[in-house]
């Protein structure tokens, strides 16, 4: 990235009345440049951008029937999230005597509240429909359920879920086992999670991709370096390991690394990303960018990004604009911020709060206040 350079006139000794009068307006003149260039980046911050613009969108719908369908169902949806409760909105449309409530209509609910990954709502609804005589819970079901449990770190419920699953003859796959196993992690029983792990490397299930990404999850939040590091050297041995590492695993790697102040060994497991051929994503190079502290390798980071192909995000942008404002280099923040807007990428509050910090630390309140409107401007 093309840096600004910001002029700061040293003045020293004058040799005449003359030459110093002529010194002072030179000054004034730099000064003058700097805060024009602060106010029209300042101002066009200000300015409509594209992704406020709100889009009209077009609804297709097969039929009338089909039209009045999909209205219910997002009267369903909004009536939810406006209550907070799924069950009692459900039980209401259950009653219904006209239409009821179809089985297309709940699926789609469960499944659209999994996209949103609002787990409690998921597993509210799954918990309902065990006991619904009209509804056929099947092992689909419960492996949702148990999945549902898992993201809340619900273990109890988990445990419990699958321990109705044994009763009724089924035998814990790789989905029940890694659902289980998450519960544990999230809920801070690292311990309990390893010993599924184990389990299934010694007597199966076959651990699947997202069972290690999960382990080492869990691991990592665990502070057990040296067990994630094991795991994560015995998927790069080709001899031995079930599969490759994917971009996840890695990921999750380089933050572990991070988080234990290694940061060597986080660039070397990025190198190792393209020497595997693993494909590097806008979220590796920002891991790589957060535990910079100088400038200069923020920057660095960031044109080695952009020179990939890889377009930064929203984090990238507050990454490098906080590094700017940390070494006190107002404009080349600002620039960045302009540059955000200019791709399109709209700031969270982070990012202005970075802008602001950047800006009160250099006492320039004026570039302060036009920011905090912008910042209004955009909520």
């Amino acid at each position: 990235m093309s840096q600004t350079v910001i002029f700061k006139p040293f003045v020293s000794v004058p040799s005449s009345n003359h030459s110093q009068g002529k010194l002072q307006n030179n000054i004034i003149n730099v000064g003058v440049k700097i805060q024009n260039r602060f106010r029209v980046v300042c101002m066009g911050m200000l300015a409509p951008r594209k992704f406020l613009q709100k889009r009209r969108k077009m609804e297709v719908f097969k039929d009338a029937a089909d039209e009045v369908d999909q209205k219910r169902w997002r009267g369903l949806m909004l009536e939810i999230e406006s209550t907070g409760s799924a069950v009692s909105v459900l039980r209401q449309y259950r009653t219904d005597g006209d239409q009821g409530l179809p089985r297309d209509l709940v699926l789609g609910t469960l499944v659209r509240f999994k996209q949103l990954k609002k787990w409690n709502l998921v597993s509210e609804i799954l918990e309902w429909l065990r006991y619904q005589n009209w509804w056929n819970f099947s092992e689909m079901d419960f492996l949702m359920l148990i999945t549902a449990y898992g993201k809340l770190g619900n273990f109890n419920g988990a445990e419990r879920v699958l321990s109705v699953l044994s009763k009724m003859g089924s035998s814990p796959n790789v989905i029940s086992y890694t659902a289980l196993m998450e519960s544990y992690g999230r809920g801070g029983k690292c311990n309990n999670a390893e010993a599924i792990f184990r389990r299934m490397q010694s007597s199966g299930p076959e651990p699947s991709a997202v069972t290690y990404q999960i382990i080492l999850k869990a691991f990592v939040e665990g502070n057990k370096f040296k067990e994630a590091a094991e795991v994560f050297e015995t998927l790069l041995d080709e001899k031995i390991s079930p599969l490759k590492p994917d971009q996840k695993m890695y990921h999750m790697m380089i933050y572990m690394y991070k988080k234990a102040g290694n940061y060597e060994k986080a660039r070397k497991v990025f190198a190792s990303m393209a020497e595997k051929g693993v494909p590097q994503s806008t979220v590796t190079y920002n891991s790589l960018m957060s535990f910079e502290t100088n400038y200069k390798e923020v920057s660095k980071i960031y044109d080695q990004m952009q020179r990939s192909g890889i377009q930064p995000d929203v984090v990238s942008y507050a990454l490098l604009i906080k590094a700017y404002g940390r070494a006190r280099r107002e404009e080349e923040a600002l620039s960045v911020f302009e540059e955000m807007l200019d791709a399109g990428v709209r700031p969270t509050h982070k990012a202005y709060n970075i802008l602001l910090d950047a800006f009160a630390i250099s006492g320039m309140v004026e570039q302060a206040k036009t920011v905090f409107k912008s910042m209004r401007r955009d909520r």
